[in-house]
């Protein structure tokens, strides 16, 4: 099509949904936090918006299915590369007050999916950005995401976990829930180092010191001893243990087994292997892998019926090798022998924020979806070269570890467990082994503290979910009622309270009194706002 060819069929699609859902431009202007005016402009397409997330908005309130919108997407993205001059921003209003945002399932399908990454792909830039705190990135996405919301459901008690980086049985002095024990010596090789030759020390104190600190202790299997895949592929680490399968299975069989009888009822979930997806991790066949995840399910059933079982943790998922791995492991039933799978999610370098993972999930959702299954999932860390990045400043490193668990929440992850406790080689430290707790530990217990016993309904973003733009949220209710979490992925947002707002709370456990309409100042750093029921 030409140009103007393009801006009549925007012209078309937008005028037949408003038609349709017979609504004013006035009434969609209010349904859209958008003017009058801008919403005439945008439907006769005498002006092409430079982001998508209007035109959506405005689809969704004419009540635009999955298939209407990619449509008007494709269209869009068409047309607005032939604007005649850069877009002139709609007029701000006012936040409405709201009622709850329209029920959706997180398993969008694959064209709604598919709409959301190409608008986060569309609106990329080379400019350089800075957080709140003033830490700087690049190459920023213009950061959406689509929104959800259910019937109230408890979080997950084991929510807020981390990997443990240790080997000395001490745990975090501040406020978690879960301890997944990898790199700290608890390997099967460093377990096994010879065939039915156990050294249980590092795994005693590590299991005895979650179950003393109150944490949830998951035990992750990996890294195959020389002696049971000789000539194996290496592994990375210096222990001489491989990334490749025993050579005999039933060698795995043994490990597993005495492994669930010493700790049946004292760890909590066993992940069946990790870093799938990295050769350096795991290098063998999706079949193997499968079957070793059949094994290791009916020894764990048998011996330890009440413990979690977590499908190998996937990584390297932005790439189509990976992903085709996963689908493969799908597809022999792989999921089906587990009650959980295990992803890792990665940014592209630590200074990014926590929401540029999104569009991994959205991968991930379409690879589960294409599959034929919607498993419950943990995001189970990241990738092994995170160590190699720059340290963030302590006030963006508070606020990106607060919305990493944020994000997994955004996500629809039932646990997230942070890279890593104890261990000073990462971006973000938590707490050293034999040290105190960082201001991004503190900012993780008091995001703990304000979910604990919580409920979740809904997670949101921008125009979709009657938001400025730059705002992220999840609502939230608890014994004191309802309550909801917002935040922005870079630099400041300003928007009213809600009707029956009354208190503010901030990552800094400062706490004052909010008036319904008063301006909240919403930053990289989250905010809890109080409502009343």
């Amino acid at each position: 099509m030409s140009p103007s060819e393009d801006r009549a069929e925007l012209a078309r699609l937008l005028g037949e949904l408003k038609k349709r859902s017979n609504l004013s431009y006035e009434a969609l202007g209010r349904r859209c936090h958008l003017s009058r005016s801008s919403v005439h402009r945008y439907c006769t397409a005498a002006l092409v918006p430079p982001e998508f997330d209007a035109l959506e908005a405005i689809a969704l309130a004419c009540g635009a299915d999955r298939v209407e919108l990619g449509r008007l997407f494709r269209c869009w993205a068409r047309a607005v590369d032939d604007r005649p001059a850069p877009a002139v921003p709609s007029s701000p209003a006012p936040v409405p007050s709201r009622a709850e945002v329209p029920a959706r399932s997180r398993h969008l399908s694959v064209t709604a999916l598919v709409v959301v990454l190409l608008g986060l792909l569309a609106g990329s830039t080379s400019s350089t950005a800075t957080s709140g705190s003033g830490q700087a990135w690049t190459s920023l996405p213009a950061l959406t995401a689509p929104m959800w919301a259910q019937t109230a459901t408890d979080l997950d008690p084991g929510l807020f976990g981390a990997t443990i980086n240790s080997s000395t049985g001490a745990m975090p002095t501040f406020g978690l829930d879960s301890a997944r024990f990898w790199d700290g010596h608890t390997r099967w090789a460093d377990v096994e180092p010879r065939r039915h030759g156990y050294d249980w020390s590092v795994l005693d104190r590590l299991v005895a010191g979650a179950r003393s600190a109150g944490l949830r202790p998951v035990f992750t299997f990996g890294g195959t001893p020389d002696w049971a895949s000789p000539g194996g592929a290496p592994s990375l680490y210096d222990d001489g243990s491989k990334a490749s399968p025993p050579a005999d299975l039933r060698d795995w069989d043994d490990f597993v087994r005495e492994v669930v009888q010493r700790y049946h009822g004292r760890i909590e979930a066993y992940e069946v292997w990790a870093v799938v997806g990295d050769t350096h991790f795991y290098a063998g066949s999706a079949e193997t892998l499968v079957e070793m995840t059949r094994r290791a399910h009916d020894i764990i059933r048998t011996l330890d019926a009440g413990a979690t079982i977590v499908c190998p943790s996937m990584s390297g998922l932005d790439r189509d090798a990976s992903r085709r791995f996963l689908g493969r492991f799908a597809a022999l039933g792989g999921y089906g022998l587990c009650d959980v799978a295990g992803v890792k999610l990665t940014q592209s370098d630590a200074a990014a924020p926590p929401e540029t993972m999104l569009p991994l999930v959205a991968d991930i959702d379409r690879t589960f979806q294409r599959a034929g299954i919607h498993p419950p999932i943990w995001d189970t860390g990241t990738g092994y070269d995170v160590s190699l990045q720059q340290p963030l400043d302590p006030a963006t490193a508070a606020e990106h570890a607060a919305r990493f668990y944020l994000v997994a929440l955004f996500a629809h992850y039932r646990r997230a467990y942070f890279y890593n406790w104890g261990g000073t080689k990462v971006p973000i430290i938590l707490q050293p082994d034999g040290g105190v707790p960082t201001p991004a530990a503190l900012a993780v217990e008091q995001l703990r503290r304000w979910l604990r016993g919580a409920r979740i309904h809904s997670c949101g973003q921008g125009t979709m979910a009657r938001l400025p733009a730059a705002v992220w949220e999840c609502r939230f209710d608890d014994g004191r009622g309802p309550f909801v979490i917002r935040w922005t992925a870079t630099g400041h947002a300003s928007m009213n309270a809600d009707p029956g707002s009354y208190a503010e709370d901030r990552l800094d456990g400062t706490e004052t009194a909010l008036a319904p309409g008063e301006p909240i100042d919403v930053s990289g750093s989250p905010v809890r706002v109080d409502l009343r029921p």
